[in-house]
């Protein structure tokens, strides 16, 4: 059997898979078994941000990997404990919880936040607010908290505590936060929903909401996070800072982990024995995530984002003056969306037919999340391509 009917065969078909293998990657482009190299336009679904296989992250890992891999998480290691100060120092937080992916980094999130309450014996705030069109994950209490009907279609009854609203409708979640909301949950910039960014006021009003009625704001940058957005974290772009933020996917540009970043005050929720994760925040994915937040928090990287950020934005709204088919360009950064219509599909699988690979969400939307390492003539050939389909 070839790779792909090995796969179908024996992997369960939980993935509408494109139809071909992989087997090495290099910066932008991924080479098939057939020795056909592919323009990454998605970078895993915005998780290899500095490129496939950066040669400083391969040898931080080949370093680490050769010294230690695990011990669990009842003793202390290194590369851990220099994660976790990186990130305090980078960010709003006091303490971090690591974990394999976002769905551990939100469950964390959310168990955080109950038990915050809980512990103060405030046993009736619990509720959650999450927005409709966000995405969190796909545990069940994710799921729950996910704003799509779609996500949630097989896997009934789902918890209770969650509470969705529209999103950028302030209105709306006055409305919802009573005295039993524990925390609201959202994304800066909603990725799978449709690559749609908060309005910069509704953040402000958000956070102060939450300030008048002592809820705590959770922001779930595990997409729209770490330089993807042209600051290091998203949130960071609007001036509004969280009380508990969840990252993964970039964060080890390829090795799987998960993050929750809290304030010194929303982590008294946990002590020993309340949260834990066997695999959470081992020596060799804490190494590759130094060496990542090492090069992306640079501040002139983080400079050349917002540059080639702007430019694909442009080049995008130029293509939407020649095509009646694209009803909006939208985004921050390098998370970039082109609403089209219906069909947004056919026009991801002709691009992968001409050896790019982009995203389709919705089947209206073509999302864009390239390696942050993105060059401007890799932006002008896809803008060539996606000119000649449209």
């Amino acid at each position: 059997m070839d790779t792909l009917e090995k796969t179908d065969t024996f992997v369960c078909a939980t993935y509408a898979r494109q139809g071909k293998a992989f087997v090495s990657g290099s910066g932008m482009y991924l080479t098939d078994e057939d020795g056909q190299v592919f323009t990454d336009f998605l970078a895993g679904i915005a998780v290899c941000s500095l490129g496939h296989c950066h040669p400083e992250v391969t040898a931080a890992i080949r370093e680490q990997a050769g010294r230690l891999v695990h011990v669990s998480n009842l003793f202390y290691t290194r590369p851990q404990a220099d994660l976790a100060q990186a990130l305090v120092e980078n960010s709003f937080a006091d303490q971090v919880f690591f974990g394999n992916s976002g769905a551990e980094a939100n469950e964390a999130a959310i168990k955080l936040a109950r038990r915050y309450f809980q512990r103060n014996n405030d046993m009736n705030r619990f509720q959650i607010i999450t927005m409709t069109q966000s995405f969190h994950g796909r545990t069940l209490a994710t799921l729950t908290a996910t704003g799509q009907d779609k996500i949630k279609q097989g896997f009934y009854p789902l918890l209770p505590g969650f509470i969705h609203v529209p999103f950028n409708d302030i209105d709306a979640l006055k409305t919802a936060l009573d005295d039993t909301v524990c925390a609201v949950m959202m994304e800066p910039v909603q990725g799978e929903g449709g690559v749609i960014p908060a309005d910069p006021e509704y953040l402000a009003q958000v956070r102060q909401l939450c300030d008048q009625t002592g809820t705590l704001l959770i922001f779930d940058e595990i997409q729209s996070g770490m330089g993807r957005c042209g600051t290091l974290f998203a949130h960071q772009g609007y001036g509004v800072t969280p009380d508990i933020m969840t990252l993964a996917k970039a964060l080890g540009n390829g090795v799987p982990i998960g993050a929750m970043l809290a304030t010194a005050e929303a982590a008294k929720g946990f002590e020993p024995g309340s949260h834990g994760s066997t695999f959470g925040g081992t020596p060799l994915a804490t190494a590759a995530g130094l060496k990542t937040l090492a090069l992306i928090s640079d501040p002139g990287f983080l400079a050349r984002v917002r540059e080639k950020g702007l430019y694909f934005k442009e080049q995008l709204t130029e293509l939407q003056s020649r095509h009646s088919r694209i009803k909006a360009v939208r985004g921050r950064g390098l998370l970039l969306g082109m609403d089209v219509g219906e069909g947004a599909g056919d026009v991801a699988a002709a691009c992968f037919e001409k050896r790019f690979i982009i995203n389709a969400i919705q089947d209206k939307v073509l999302r864009f999340a390239p390696p942050l390492i993105v060059e401007t003539k890799d932006i002008d050939r896809l803008i060539s391509v996606l000119d000649s389909l449209l």
